[in-house]
């Protein structure tokens, strides 16, 4: 008598191997969304532009996005910088990253923080690309979106973005000065 070891058919490997791979898939998908939530990056526009391919006139040179006045946001925007937060009425998230900003604004002179219902504002979610809640905008003093985040960003990257959209900007008339480090008769 000759001994087998255990038969195994062909359709519970495949089985088992299509398993292993939606499972590995679905656990890099997982991982990567996870990395990208609530981080915040830079408000530079596709090169195809905004949703539907246009081109959007706002756009900086700069690379950063368009420009946001007072009047479309409903109300004024900060001195120095604005953060812009889109939520719905639903959204968990959305009450823990109201708190994290109104702290961060509330501890930074000139700096605002608007809250918009993205169900009563389809038109801004539209021309903003707004495909989840809460999604935080960080403005410029002069209105332009410098950063942006989907989800619920962590309070020092919210702080790091206020950092780069508030740069300090020397007076043009105190370029070439002499000061106390630079060489003598020099200008």
């Amino acid at each position: 008598m000759s001994r087998r070891g255990p038969v195994v058919s062909h359709s519970v490997t495949s089985g088992l191997i299509a398993l292993a791979a939606a499972l590995a898939v679905a656990v890099a998908a997982g991982l990567a969304w996870q990395r990208a939530n609530g981080r915040m990056r830079s408000a530079r526009m596709r090169s195809g532009g905004m949703r539907g391919g246009d081109r959007d006139p706002d756009a900086g040179a700069s690379g950063t996005g368009p420009l946001m006045t007072g009047a479309e946001l409903g109300e004024p925007l900060g001195q120095r910088a604005t953060l812009v937060q889109f939520s719905t009425a639903f959204c968990a998230p959305c009450r823990a990253t109201r708190r994290i900003l109104a702290e961060v604004a509330g501890m930074t002179d000139g700096v605002a923080h608007l809250e918009i219902d993205a169900e009563s504002r389809l038109d801004l979610v539209r021309r903003l690309d707004i495909r989840r809640t809460p999604t935080v905008l960080v403005l410029g003093p002069d209105g332009r979106i410098t950063k942006r985040a989907s989800g619920q960003p962590r309070k020092a990257d919210v702080i790091a973005a206020l950092g780069d959209a508030v740069q300090v900007v020397l007076p043009t008339d105190q370029i070439g000065k002499q000061d106390s480090d630079s060489e003598p008769g020099r200008a």
